[in-house]
Formats: structure tokens, sequence, C-alpha cells
């Protein structure tokens, strides 16, 4: 089953391959990884207008009908993946600013053509959400924006259109994408570089470290768990670098501040720390739950009254035992290397 998988895998990499090679108006490559869930950033002001939606509404697409074509009269950013089959995918674009009234519509087709909206005559599906003109009943509606597509036995070529109503052309949005598949991803854990660090009440001790000894952790779905509660899956990005773990503990009526202090103030890195039991030796991916789990990554957006640079900080605190605290150092989008100090404060 492995080979077969692994086999899948390599056709959906050849295929994304040739579909990037495809895209010659516009649209944008993804490569979506299965079981995973992929995270682009946007802006409304990068599209383009559409004047004709006349395909929307033929009934060999039945996107949305023509009454809605206020809804998808702003600028429209074009995207394409490929997904696997025995899958399903949900798209979702999330407004920066969340007074902004934003669409979304893709359309599923086989591999073999990569037709780009205007010119769609036919597809295998087309789905659109948009502002509701009236309340449903059991239901309720934010600013985010949501479709879903499915495969069975066939691969397909999916396009993604994101777009503004009412001619709005200007918006900072994300674009999740959360491809469920029976596919396995394939990339095999490595041993962690794990590291014992002392903590002294009332002191701050520093450690060296530097990523390039780190390893990457494949599967990040321990951090969004309800039991663990460390970071969202949105934010798997932020801690898709190597890992350097550090194991030390934190007193009884103690406040513990853990802060990671890159060389290179151009680095993104990021921090989590948990705390368990000290006699719970469960460490990343392999933790179920935990005490308390707490992260700091580069944020998405500009928080009132607060700064961010290019450290990062959590805390922690015991009250009346001691614990064992798990931290781990990581690189976002992919970093592998660089030095930081790691400064551990226990008061």
């Amino acid at each position: 089953m492995k080979t077969k998988n692994l086999i899948i895998l390599i056709m959906m990499i050849i295929s994304n391959s040739i579909l990037s090679q495809s895209f010659t108006k516009g649209v944008k490559a993804i490569f979506v990884k299965p079981n995973e869930t992929t995270i682009v950033n946007g802006n409304l002001s990068d599209g383009v207008f559409m004047s004709d939606l006349s395909w929307a509404s033929r009934s060999s697409t039945a996107c949305f009908p023509a009454t809605q074509n206020s809804k998808f009269t702003g600028k429209h950013v074009l995207y394409g993946f490929v997904i696997p089959e025995f899958s399903e995918v949900y798209v979702t674009v999330i407004p920066k600013d969340k007074n902004a009234n934003f669409s979304i519509y893709g359309y599923q087709v086989g591999t073999n053509r990569f037709p780009v909206v205007p010119d769609l005559n036919r597809c295998v599906a087309c789905e659109a959400d948009h502002k509701w003109d009236y309340k449903k009943r059991g239901k309720t509606q934010d600013h985010t924006r949501t479709i879903k597509f499915n495969s069975t036995t066939n691969q397909y070529n999916v396009f993604i259109g994101v777009t503004g109503a009412n001619h709005l052309e200007e918006g900072e949005y994300t674009l999740e994408i959360k491809l469920k598949s029976r596919i396995k991803n394939t990339n095999e854990q490595r041993p962690l570089k794990m590291y014992s660090a002392e903590s002294v009440k009332g002191k701050t001790l520093a450690y060296s470290g530097d990523l390039a000894e780190g390893t990457k952790i494949y599967d990040l779905s321990w951090a969004s768990k309800s039991s663990v509660a460390c970071f969202p899956a949105t934010q798997n990005h932020k801690f898709n670098g190597n890992h350097i773990i550090y194991i030390t503990e934190i007193p009884e009526h103690s406040k513990m501040t853990i802060t990671v202090i890159p060389e290179n103030k151009k680095d993104n890195m990021s921090i989590y720390a948990y705390m368990v039991g000290q006699n719970d030796n469960s460490i990343v991916p392999n933790l179920n739950s935990c005490i308390t789990c707490e992260a700091e990554y580069k944020w998405d957006y500009k928080k009132v009254g607060k700064t961010q640079d290019h450290t990062r900080t959590v805390h922690l605190n015991a009250v009346n035992r001691a614990y064992k605290v798990v931290i781990g150092v990581a690189g976002a989008d992919g970093l592998t290397e660089g030095k930081f100090i790691l400064r551990i404060k226990t008061e």
C-alpha cells in the first residue's frame, strides 16, 4: 500500500508540474499536499476585472445565476491545483478586513483540460459562495467564503477564483485549502534533536542553537488538537522548517518566560512550549494531551498597541507543583538553518 501511495504522490507532483506549465493566462499554480492545510496569501489588487460573466450561468457550468453577477464584479485572482482520486477539498477565502465583501468560485475539470474563465464552456462541477441575500434557517454567515470539491476514481484539475463584490478591487486575504485524501504523506519522521536545558528560579539562562542541527516535523496535527491547543492548522506553515527540542522543568509557584532570538533578524523563527507531568515523556509529534501549550510566531496582521520584532516569546506558569517543560524552536516557511539564542527566565 505504501508503494502505491508513493507512486500516486509522484504522479501528483508530475501532474502539478504539468499544471504549472499550462497556466498561461495569469493562473497561479499551487502544490497542495494530501492531508495538510495549504495557506496562500493574496490581494485582489493582483487580479483583473472580468466583464463577461455569462460562463457562470450556463447550464453546462451552473456556477452561479446571472442574478448574482454583482457579487463577482470585482477583480478576480485565479489559482489552480490538482485534487487526487478519493479525496475532498475545502477552499476558504478569509478577507483581512472583516467588512470586505468577498466571493469565491471554483470549477473542476479533467487533468487534460486547462480552460480559464471566461472561456469555460463546461466542467465536471462548479461551486460558488458569496454574501447571502437572505438569512438561512439554522445557519449563519461571516466574512469568510467556502467551497468544496470531491473526487472518486479520477484526479481532476481544480481552478479557484477569488473576487470582490460590487466592483471591489483591493483587499488582502488568506486562501486556505484543506485537502483530505486516502493518499498518505510519505515523509519519514527522523529522530528529533533534543537537548536538556537547566532552569533556575530567580535567574535567566541562555542556550545557543542552530536550526541546521534540527529536523522537520511533517505531522503537525498534534498542535491543533483540542487537548493540546498550541496553534491552529492555518499556522502550520510557521512551523514547517526544522525543529530543535529543549527539555527543562518549571518549579512550583513559578513563572517562566521563554524567548528565541535569531542571530539574523531576517530569519523567521517560531517557538512553542508545553507542560506535562514530570513522568510524562510525550514528545511531538506524538503528543496527545498536555497541561498547557503556548506558541508564538510571526503575526499575520498588526495588533493594536503592540509591535513585534524578530524575537518570539511564550509564557508558562506553575502553581502547586513542578512540571516538565518541552520547548520547540522551529523555522517558518521551510527555514532549515539559522543560529539563535534560547533564553529561559524563571521567576
